[in-house]
């Protein structure tokens, strides 16, 4: 295994960052549908790498998806139809930051979901998910795993530092001494839901500077589709205008730096 220094990981993260803005470029171009499901353990980095791959990616074509317990109405729904709503258009690529494989993972394991709606979404989903495929959509699924003892050492830094609180559900406080029944789930759901139209991708994710290199080098690698925008030429401007004053009781900022 390669080396990973500061100065590799900054260059190849941009390197990767800016091609990415090509793939977008194309998917925009050619109308394409892109959703990738980011699942894994907690702490495992998800948010994280999503934040890498979007950093300078057009807004207005993309979303991140990261729904929360479902109301009482969408509690009373086909349990697909809330993510299935959130599913990209043409020229739009969409992030789920957990999906709806939440039944067959915490769902399961925290006892949120009976062993009858457990076995009906896992005999369901292969289904659904070769639909969704037969009908265009590119869909990519990636589980970041990460070992006991380093997840364990991320809830505490999390629990430690007042910028990460937030991060630590009451959830994943009850979660942490599930790390073998949230193995179990995880392989069933392996073995049940990797079909051939949606495999699973398993990223290492004990670094997380490593997983974010190697999760985007590999979506890049298997969605081959780029567009290079040409610069474009700005006119000559007719006049540059003088400095604008502030209009009377208009309040500036302060400023301090």
């Amino acid at each position: 295994m390669a080396e990973l220094t500061d100065e590799v990981y900054d260059h190849e993260l941009r390197r990767m960052q800016s091609e990415l803005v090509d793939l977008q470029a194309a998917v925009r171009d050619q109308g394409l549908r892109v959703a990738i499901l980011m699942e894994g353990r907690d702490t495992a980095g998800k948010g994280g790498t999503i934040s890498r791959i979007t950093k300078d990616l057009n807004p207005r074509a993309y979303r991140v998806v990261a729904l929360g317990v479902p109301s009482e109405r969408e509690a009373g729904q086909w349990y697909f139809q809330r993510y299935v709503a959130q599913l990209p258009s043409a020229g739009e690529i969409v992030l789920f930051d957990r999906s709806w494989y939440n039944r067959a993972g915490v769902e399961r394991v925290m006892g949120f979901a009976t062993d009858e709606q457990v076995e009906e979404f896992l005999r369901s989903v292969p289904e659904l998910e070769r639909m969704l495929v037969r009908s265009g959509l590119i869909l990519v699924k990636y589980w970041l795993e990460v070992g006991p003892e380093q997840q364990e050492k991320r809830f505490r830094e999390r629990a430690e530092d007042p910028t990460k609180r937030w991060k630590l559900s009451p959830i994943d406080l009850k979660a942490r001494d599930k790390y073998d029944k949230y193995t179990e789930a995880r392989d069933v759901m392996f073995a049940r839901t990797n079909i051939q139209e949606a495999p699973w991708y398993l990223v290492d994710a004990d670094s997380q500077k490593r997983a974010r290199l190697n999760l985007m080098a590999h979506l890049l690698e298997i969605l081959p589709y780029r567009l290079e925008d040409d610069p474009p030429k700005l006119p000559k401007r007719k006049r540059k205008g003088h400095e604008a004053a502030v209009p009377n009781g208009v309040r500036e900022v302060q400023e301090r730096w």
